[in-house]
């Protein structure tokens, strides 16, 4: 079965915030071989028990009140203005992913970026220097010893690990990295 495509998380099996699973979901009662177990807000714990598909149509959240992105955690600078539909788009209808503090979601050209993965410091050479330079800019360190300890420690399984976006207008690179 073909996961439903999500503007903002392109790949959530690739990210690991869907993976492949005979749960039955408790919003649409059908078990389609994956799930996501990504972080859920809701009244209720909804812990691995929500398919791909009624995240995509908004099933989810009209039936269980879940939004899988916080809307205060989307724009990592506050400076784009996003409107209440991209919001909806992606708190309601867009898989989050698991970090190891609070989440937070890039946004560039009045838009929120989509969701590349996790990246740990062999993720970001593989991904190339403006990903390595996303992740510097958010942690404020200039080149030298110090950026280097913490750019060589960068580890996306074990923390700290940096978050990588990509903007779906103009395909800038976005980035912050947390330590648990």
């Amino acid at each position: 079965m073909i996961l439903p495509h999500f503007s903002y998380h392109p790949d959530p099996l690739g990210s690991g915030s869907v993976q492949p699973s005979s749960t039955v979901c408790v919003s649409c009662d059908q078990a389609r071989g994956y799930i996501y177990v990504g972080p859920v807000y809701a009244i209720e714990e909804y812990d691995a028990c929500i398919c791909p598909w009624c995240i995509a149509d908004g099933s989810a959240h009209q039936r269980l009140g879940a939004t899988f992105v916080d809307e205060e955690s989307i724009g990592l600078d506050g400076e784009e203005t996003l409107s209440e539909e991209q919001i909806v788009e992606v708190s309601q209808r867009t898989p989050g992913f698991n970090g190891w503090q609070q989440e937070r979601w890039f946004t560039h050209c009045d838009d929120a970026g989509e969701f590349i993965g996790k990246a740990g410091h062999a993720e970001l050479l593989a991904l190339g220097n403006e990903a390595i330079a996303a992740v510097q800019d958010s942690t404020g360190l200039e080149d030298g010893p110090q950026w280097q300890a913490f750019f060589n420690a960068l580890d996306k399984d074990h923390g700290p690990t940096a978050y990588v976006f990509k903007c779906r207008h103009c395909a800038t690179l976005g980035a912050y990295q947390d330590n648990h």
